[in-house]
């Protein structure tokens, strides 16, 4: 089992391995006496995963109660948030007790988020169950719920007090699932980390799955531990976000964060070639990748419609917005845009407006 420390105001390890969902409970008890848990889960994860965690958890001495929500991004919602706030007081939930999130991105943000603000924050751990929230999500104290206005507008920061990560829960993914973790993997890669890139660019990462979601989550750690609250360097890990976010939006979240973050990728690179900041071989050398791993490389909205979308990313900071841009495959940029800006940028792309396309 690999270790990654992550170290934040509060300090906590991320736990890789094979078949340690079994041992849940005495990992868990070894940062935490035993006391009430509220499993967090959604309705598909529930049948796979849950009753082996629930059974661990009891094992290892914690009393054990389970909020089951409906699986999907338009359940990261307030009605969601509220029903998992009630429930945990209608079951006792007290300051010294503990959540549990099984799941992927959806359930980390919204146990994260009700762990922060229930009885003014009480712990939690997380348990993801797909590469997009092992590699991204479930490090790094982000939490938050969506609003009509946007994504991810309401939430805090609150970090886990441990983070176990089962790769073999991967193994049931739908490939279009992985591939949501493919993309902020790709993206790791884009970023800083030219070898990580190439393991996807040469087909080699599935096999090499702990090895990606280790390096992922040193990668995500080290921009934690320098800028635990986003206001500076931390901003790199948006890398494509901002159009991602957009198109999320824009299609009422039928298109999923990893697939937009796909997308939302090639755009700043087409910005970045525009700009003289990248060469067109690298810019088509990320489009490739992404297609090879199953991903969209385009999307039916217009630079406009993404602009405009993107005046209520929470980014924002008054008429200005940071885009990161790519300088190459392993080197990136912030670069200081004007909000108003955005929607010319994003139309100099030549994967807006378009049929969605994967090869």
């Amino acid at each position: 089992m690999e270790r990654v420390q992550v170290g934040a105001s509060k300090k906590y390890e991320v736990l890789i391995g094979r078949n340690i969902l079994k041992q849940s409970g005495e990992l868990i008890a070894a940062v935490k006496k035993p006391c009430r848990a509220v499993l967090v889960t959604d309705d598909i994860v529930e049948g796979l995963y849950a009753d082996k965690v629930e059974e661990s958890l009891r094992g290892a001495g914690f009393s054990v109660v389970r909020f089951v929500f409906k699986n999907g991004e338009r359940q990261k919602s307030m009605e969601t948030f509220s029903a998992l706030l009630d429930y945990m007081a209608e079951n006792s939930i007290t300051r010294t007790d503990l959540a549990i999130a099984l799941g992927g991105g959806v359930c980390g943000d919204l146990c994260g988020f009700a762990a922060a603000c229930y009885l003014r924050g009480i712990d939690y751990v997380q348990i993801p169950t797909t590469l997009l929230a092992a590699v991204d999500s479930s490090v790094g104290g982000k939490t938050a719920i969506d609003i009509t206005a946007g994504k991810n507008l309401v939430g805090a920061f609150h970090q886990p007090i441990l983070v176990i990560c089962d790769a073999d829960t991967l193994e049931t993914l739908k490939p279009e699932t992985f591939a949501d973790g493919a993309a902020e993997s790709i993206k790791y890669g884009v970023l800083t980390d030219a070898g990580m890139f190439e393991a996807f660019s040469s087909g080699r990462a599935k096999a090499e799955i702990e090895h990606i979601i280790k390096r992922a989550v040193e990668i995500k750690s080290s921009y934690v531990e320098q800028d635990e609250f986003d206001t500076g360097l931390r901003m790199f890990l948006n890398l494509g976000h901002t159009a991602a976010h957009s198109i999320e939006k824009l299609s009422d979240f039928s298109v999923s964060h990893g697939h937009a973050v796909a997308v939302g990728m090639v755009i700043v690179s087409d910005i970045s070639v525009s700009m003289g900041l990248m060469s067109a071989e690298d810019a088509r050398c990320i489009r490739d990748t992404l297609v090879m791993n199953g991903l969209p490389i385009s999307t039916e909205f217009d630079g406009r419609a993404l602009g405009e979308a993107a005046l209520s990313d929470k980014k924002r900071a008054g008429d200005m917005l940071s885009l990161i841009l790519p300088e190459g495959i392993g080197r990136c940029r912030i670069e200081k845009v004007r909000a108003g800006e955005l929607s010319e940028l994003f139309s100099r792309s030549k994967a807006v407006g378009i049929r969605a396309e994967t090869d």
